[in-house]
């Protein structure tokens, strides 16, 4: 009994290590063994650009916007259970037909609605990305990166954005 509060130390300080291991993923999909690619989920998905360089962005001017392509290239429908971004600075909404689902962000910060939309065969979508770049205030100045992880039964599909944000 001696060792107690050592052992409940030990036991607080291996779940706090192993809770932000979890967070800093940012992808809960990675815990059920889902395979992360940018640009392509092989025969089901594909996403166009994989990335986006917004170059030099003013925190004054507000929020920028850009748009990624989805189209399912299988020979089967395709369901998009969740879209979630690496930071609360981006959210993205996708674009099907005439539907527009979301704004979805970062998990963790309010309400995370899931998506469950399928894509039908040769169907196309768009994801809609929008970066804040006043949402960091002045610490938020210079290079940054952002993902938009879209998920699916066969993984999760990635595109990126990234800019040079000045005062």
């Amino acid at each position: 009994m001696k060792n107690l509060p050592l052992i409940i130390l030990v036991l607080v300080v291996v779940g706090a290590i192993g809770l932000l291991a979890i967070s800093k993923s940012g992808n809960p999909s990675l815990a059920n063994g889902g395979a992360v690619v940018s640009g392509i989920l092989p025969g089901s998905l594909t996403i166009s650009p994989a990335s986006f360089e917004f170059g030099d962005i003013s925190m004054a001017r507000g929020k920028v916007k850009t748009i990624f392509a989805l189209k399912n290239v299988s020979s089967s429908s395709i369901e998009i259970s969740s879209i979630v971004t690496s930071c609360m600075c981006t959210e993205a909404s996708l674009l099907l037909g005439n539907e527009r689902l979301g704004p979805f962000g970062m998990p963790g910060h309010g309400i995370a609605p899931r998506v469950n939309r399928s894509i039908a065969p040769g169907e196309e979508a768009s994801i809609e990305a929008v970066f804040d770049p006043a949402a960091h205030g002045p610490a938020g100045v210079g290079n940054i990166e952002r993902v938009v992880s879209v998920e699916t039964a066969s993984g999760v599909l990635e595109a990126r954005i990234s800019a040079t944000v000045t005062p």
